[in-house]
Order: C-alpha cells, then structure tokens, then sequence
C-alpha cells in the first residue's frame, strides 16, 4: 500500500487526515436535524465545583487497600480513557501506606533542621509568601508497570497495568530557597524528608538534587494539593520515583549519610538474582506505553486508526518514539502530539490500518540523553521476581482477528 511505511499496517501520518476527511465528507451527505430532549428546555445551573458528564464514565482503576489495612493502598489513573498529557486532579493516581490523613494548614509546620546554620519552620502562609515556580512534570511510582514482568501476561487495561503514573502542572517554592535560607553546611551531602501521615514515610535525598529542580509543591493544575496528594505541602522530586515526593512534608532533616529509612531499604529497593539489592536507584528511566488501542478494547471496524500513548523519561526530554505493529520486527517514528518537555509526558500518535490481520502493537521510546527502552526481556534481566522496582520494559498489545486487544509478551 502506498502510505504504508512499517509492517502490520503502520501508515504515514497523512493518512488519518485522509481518513478523516473522507468520514467528515461522507457525513455533509446526508443532513440530520434532530431535536433531542436537551434541546427543548434548560439545562442545570451553575455549580460551586464542576463535574465531569454523566456520560463520560472516568473513573481511576484498581482500587483497592491491604487486606489487614484497607487505608494502605493504591489506584490507577484510567490512561486508556484519557488524552493529552495533563491528568485531572480527580483522576491522578494515589499510593498511600496509612490512608489519606485530614490536616488542618493553620496547625502544620515544615521544619528543616539538622547541619544547617540555623534552624527554620514555616506555616503554610509563610510559604505562600515566597516566590513559586510552575513547571510540568510526570510523576510515577516505582511500582508502575511491575505486573509486566510476572511470568504470565495479564489481561488488563493500560490503566490497570501501567497506571500509576499521572500528568500534572506543578506550583510551588523551590527547595533551593528555603536550604539557602537555613544555610546548608559544606560536608552535608543528603536530606531525609519526613510526611506527617500516620506511617510517618520517611526518605532520603541527595543535596546535588535537592539544589536542582526539587520544590515544596503547594497548587496541583492551578488549584491547591487535594489531601490523597498531599495537602498542605508535599515534596515534589522531578524524574524520580513517586514514593521520594514525600507527601504531607513535616519536616527536612540536612545531614552527611542518607538515612536508611524503613521505607528504602525493607522497601523501594532492587532486588537483584544474586541476592543483593540496589538502593537508591531514583530515576525513573525512559518509557512508553501506547493507550489506544490498548488492553480491554475492541477495534469494532476495519479501517483507519490512530495509535496513541505517552512516552515520559526521568532523565530529560523524550527525543524520539517508534510504534511497531509487528511484533517488533520494523518499526516507524510516530509523531508528537505536543513539544516534548523535559521531565514530563509527552503523546504521541500514528495512522494504523486494520482489515482484519492479527498484531502486536508496540512502542518505545528514547530521550535526549541517548537512552532507549528495553524490551521486557532485557528490563527483568538481572533482577529477582521476587520483586523489584523500575520496570520499563515495552508495553505489547495483541490484537486479534476479531479485534479484541490483550496484554501479551513477546
């Protein structure tokens, strides 16, 4: 075929606007004028906080806590039924380990503390007062994606399966400020930051990021933190995993060594095949997952369509992403949706022709530092299954002569 320019049907972008204009052409031929219920009275008045349509049905997915602890656990951002790369306040995935606690701002403080000249707290105004920065960021929890390297592929949505990780425009004061401010000692080389949750999480963070990008965030997509994301004040570490922004911030304690916290060593470490773990393996690497069409949908026409999904690295901008429809076996460069934007999600989209043939729909990415993504035999090579974290490997969709599409390994 002439537009196709990779195996399995990939097509040049023309193609979906060829496509598409053809479907709009067809519609001019046969005028409707139809006069539905909503068009024949009022609609409902304003409210103090909106909502979503009825008929729009998002919800996040896989819900569910510990079973000795329901206040312990997790949910997805439904990344299937989404487009761009901001995800709604509403939609943005959670991790909690005791629940979302209900803090009163006139009551918290952020004390930082520990080889410092002096000793400072802040309220939540005196935080305010300072100068803030906006900036677009992913954020994804270490765990994302680690259903993928179980032995046997699970037939879930993109959501389900890679859905922790969300989207968002982040405001707040740079942590740089406030370690100036307090005037960091010369030897000191980390920070361990401490939430105000019941389970008290506790991490640690090089200085050498800390004095980079890292803020205390306050407005999440123009609104201030809602409590699942860390009302009042959270820590926001840019590229790495999300269990380091540590949410409902108390305190910042400055010393020489990390601190060996409970929740980086018995957990969020690499478990290794020889027995031994990495620790500290912060940074998210480069990944992508395509969203549409993707686990749990069915392609219900042959035709044109246009494969989408989100590519993010935690060391920089995406450079580049290519979409197979093989299996692998050739791939083409899909085109961006948005400018790539470093630290952050980036979309991506390419025309895709299905008459009916099986396929395996594939992505991966690579960003500006040279990193590419592996396959899922190179992401779990070297590490137990018994659990570790930072699973990037690619994300492959089946799609079957009916048009069914499931999570495969290949």
């Amino acid at each position: 075929m002439q537009d196709q320019i990779a195996g399995g049907g990939i097509l040049h972008r023309r193609s979906l606007l060829k496509a598409a204009g053809a479907g709009v052409a067809a519609g001019f031929l046969v005028p409707v004028r139809a006069t539905e219920d909503w068009m024949t009275h009022a609609g409902e008045v304003q409210s103090e906080y909106g909502s979503p349509s009825k008929f729009a049905r998002l919800k996040r997915e896989q819900i569910g806590g510990h079973t000795f602890g329901p206040e312990a656990g997790s949910s997805s951002s439904p990344l299937q039924d989404l487009n761009g790369t901001i995800t709604p306040n509403s939609l943005h995935f959670e991790r909690h380990h005791s629940g979302i606690p209900a803090i009163d701002p006139s009551k918290h403080k952020l004390t930082i503390f520990g080889d410092v000249a002096r000793t400072l707290q802040f309220n939540y105004e005196d935080l305010l007062s300072y100068p803030m920065e906006t900036h677009l960021y992913f954020l994804e929890c270490s765990g994302n994606s680690r259903r993928n390297s179980l032995a046997r592929p699970l037939d879930l949505s993109a959501g389900s399966l890679n859905g922790l990780l969300s989207g968002s425009e982040w405001t707040g004061v740079p942590l740089h400020y406030l370690l100036d401010e307090a005037g960091v000692k010369n030897e000191s080389r980390w920070i361990i930051a401490e939430g105000a949750d019941a389970a008290g999480l506790t991490r640690s963070v090089p200085i050498k990021m800390a004095l980079d990008n890292v803020m205390v965030a306050l407005y999440q997509n123009g609104e201030p933190l809602r409590p699942a994301q860390g009302y009042p004040m959270r820590l926001f570490v840019p590229g790495c995993e999300g269990n380091i922004s540590v949410k409902w911030l108390q305190s910042l304690k400055v010393q020489k060594t990390p601190g060996y916290t409970r929740d980086e060593t018995a957990k969020y470490t690499d478990l290794l095949e020889n027995g031994k773990a990495k620790m500290f393996s912060l940074k998210m690497g480069v990944k992508s997952v395509i969203t549409s069409p993707s686990g749990k949908m069915q392609l219900r026409r042959k035709g044109v369509y246009e494969i989408s999904g989100l590519a993010w690295s935690g060391n920089g901008a995406v450079r580049a992403v290519e979409v197979s429809a093989d299996g692998g076996k050739s791939w083409a460069e899909a085109i961006f949706q948005s400018e790539p934007r470093p630290l952050a999600l980036t979309r991506f989209r390419i025309p895709w022709r299905w008459h009916g043939q099986k396929a395996v729909l594939q992505s991966r990415a690579t960003d500006d530092k040279g990193n590419v993504q592996p396959s899922r035999d190179s992401a779990i090579a070297g590490y137990s299954l018994a659990g570790f974290y930072h699973y990037n490997g690619m994300q492959s969709w089946g799609v079957s002569e009916q048009g069914m599409v499931k999570n495969v390994f290949v």
